[in-house]
């Protein structure tokens, strides 16, 4: 037996022993969604216990280092980790903007310190992360931010506002941009600090979209007090650690244009809409979106674990992130079109006897800002055109 296949033997059965049964269904609503952090919500106990033993043995970032209390895992025994999970339908034990944006950051970035702070909690699912990126006056153009931290000898004084701060009203910590430089071009003088929630100062403001609820955030800050320590990288030299962090949430984004575990949509049109004698969709048209959408989706999932698998280890997808996170939003967008067109008139119940209590046509409205959050559709394009293609400007 080889040491791989001695480690899914040992895998399986760790997993076998150790994912609560309820935990091996798949996820249907945010509430199946298990964040942590200092107070965390759930709709079920086994969410904490499920994501308890995968921080124990590291495996909710099973590619981090030992040190930090991650996996040490090399990628073919990742890979074998994520097929085994699957193979038992177990659900992803922890989300968090810590693991998908923040940690890849700290890891290149940070001194060992912040590190040895920091890291370990993010595994664990001990402090819940959110980030404090766009602003109302900086959005596509993020280097024009104006929050500003002034130096006050041993802290920096925050002052100013963001907005779009996913969570921001249930999360522990943020991961901020600030200006602590006018003197140079927009790119210079931001800095990357990291700082409480709970600081004086620091508050929230739910923003409520037209599906009736958001994730999202105003988030200001008062003359908040952040001790220098908590500077990530060195002062005014941020923009290079918001660009790299910036390549790991399109990648996160980009994981929109996967399915969900479950009933597929052409299973679920078979079962809603009339058929042929053939026992295929009597809507010709209507078939052939669903099977370009099906089609569509295991090339893109293909493709991104080919991709992974290229790149190398902690060094992210750099521009290319930009591809997936334009195909992987468009792709949910058009997913959704379509569960819209097979649920027919009942999908736009909003309330009342709504079909599924109206979660599908405010799904499919959320589905809208997945061409916008960290970053445009047209940006990506530009990115793509620019640093990808090299076509000149």
């Amino acid at each position: 037996m080889s040491d791989l296949d001695q480690f899914r033997q040992e895998t399986r059965e760790w997993l076998e022993a150790n994912c609560p049964e309820s935990m091996r269904t798949p996820e249907t609503s945010d509430t199946d969604q298990y964040w942590g952090g200092r107070d965390p919500e759930m709709s079920h106990p086994d969410q904490k216990v499920w994501a308890d033993r995968m921080g124990e043995k590291g495996w909710t970032t099973p590619e981090w280092p030992l040190e930090y209390g991650g996996g040490g895992l090399d990628k073919e025994q990742t890979k074998v980790l994520r097929q085994e999970m699957a193979r038992i339908g177990a659900r992803n034990p922890l989300h968090s903007f810590g693991i998908s944006m923040l940690g890849p950051a700290l890891l290149k970035y940070a001194n060992d310190e912040q590190k040895q702070e920091h890291i370990p909690k993010i595994i664990r699912g001990e402090i819940r992360w959110c980030q404090g990126y766009s602003e109302p006056g900086a959005g596509s153009d993020l280097a024009s931010l104006q929050t500003r931290a002034e130096d006050q000898g041993d802290h920096y004084l925050v002052n100013g506002s963001k907005v779009w701060t996913s969570y921001a009203d249930k999360a522990d910590w943020i991961f901020c941009l600030t200006r602590t430089d006018n003197s140079g071009t927009k790119h210079e003088g931001i800095s990357f600090l990291l700082f409480d929630m709970a600081s004086p100062g620091v508050s929230t403001r739910p923003v409520k979209l037209i599906s009736g609820s958001s994730p999202f955030c105003e988030t200001f800050f008062d003359d908040v007090q952040v001790p220098k320590s908590n500077l990530m990288g060195e002062a005014g030299k941020g923009w290079s650690i918001a660009k790299y962090l910036l390549t790991h949430e399109r990648e996160m984004i980009s994981g929109f244009g996967h399915s969900g575990a479950g009933k597929t949509l052409g299973q679920e049109a078979l079962e809603t809409l009339g058929t042929d004698s053939g026992g295929r969709l009597d809507d010709t048209v209507l078939r052939q979106r669903i099977a370009q959408l099906e089609l569509d989706t295991l090339v893109f999932g293909c493709t991104m674990a080919r991709v992974k698998d290229e790149a190398k280890a902690g060094q992210g997808l750099g521009a290319a992130s930009s591809i997936f996170k334009y195909y992987g939003t468009e792709l949910n967008k058009r997913r959704y079109e379509l569960v819209m067109s097979v649920r027919g008139a009942q999908a736009l119940a909003w309330e009342g006897d709504a079909y599924d209590n109206g979660k599908t046509p405010r799904a499919w409205l959320r589905t809208k800002a997945n061409s916008i959050e960290g970053g445009t559709s047209e940006i990506q394009l530009n990115i793509i055109a620019k640093r990808v293609l090299g076509l000149p400007s």
